[in-house]
């Protein structure tokens, strides 16, 4: 589990494809020594598990075919910078909210405005998830704890604060960019119970003999 706070940006050293599979090896001085063999490390919001002993601040994952297929992961190139999360610890603070690191799809940024203290982006998204998305709902973009406003069916729209652009990718993304979106967590579940519900023909009599 993750919290959406990127901890460090780190820099894609090679992305070197073995099979269907892929290893990536990331720079991050900062956090290569906190990562063993088995941790789990969200890269760019992508849950990938660490499967050799860091070094030279290095960090080494893989990501499955799956993964690769389904984020933009597959599309990186050396040298590129990406976000960074170590799964929280139990008793961490929840500064974002909680991210699986399990991405559900991806967006385009249409627009970047600069305001007076922070910059506006506007992203696209697939329609089929409108119904995980809520005006001023959480959204991690590309692992980062985002909070969405002016959401259509189509597209919404988020502000970020100086040091979220200092210290994320997102100042480096130009319209046209993909990023990987997670939907939230609580979100997801109750749509989940509302189609089993309806699936299931619940009723006033289902729930009283459930209990409720």
């Amino acid at each position: 589990m993750f919290t959406g706070i990127i901890q460090d940006l780190g820099r894609l050293e090679s992305l070197r494809h073995s099979g269907s599979n892929a290893d990536l090896v990331i720079s991050s001085a900062k956090l290569a020594d906190d990562v063993a063999v088995g941790d789990s490390v969200a890269v760019n919001g992508v849950c990938l598990t660490a499967t050799s002993e860091s070094k030279a601040d290095s960090i080494t994952l893989t990501a499955v075919a799956e993964t690769l297929s389904r984020t933009t992961l597959g599309e990186l190139r050396n040298g590129r910078m990406v976000n960074l999360e170590l799964a929280m610890r139990a008793g961490d603070r929840l500064g974002g909210h909680m991210v699986q690191g399990h991405v559900d799809t991806t967006g385009e940024l249409l627009s970047v405005k600069q305001a007076e203290g922070s910059w506006l982006l506007s992203f696209s998204y697939p329609r089929e998830y409108a119904s995980l998305l809520i005006e001023k709902g959480s959204i991690a973009i590309d692992g980062i704890s985002l909070t969405a406003y002016n959401r259509t069916n189509e597209r919404f729209t988020v502000s970020v604060v100086p040091h979220t652009w200092q210290n994320t990718t997102l100042g480096q993304l130009q319209p046209g960019s993909k990023v990987n979106l997670e939907f939230d967590l609580i979100g997801k579940y109750i749509l989940n119970f509302q189609q089993s519900a309806a699936d299931q023909g619940l009723t006033m009599a289902r729930l009283r003999d459930a209990g409720f």
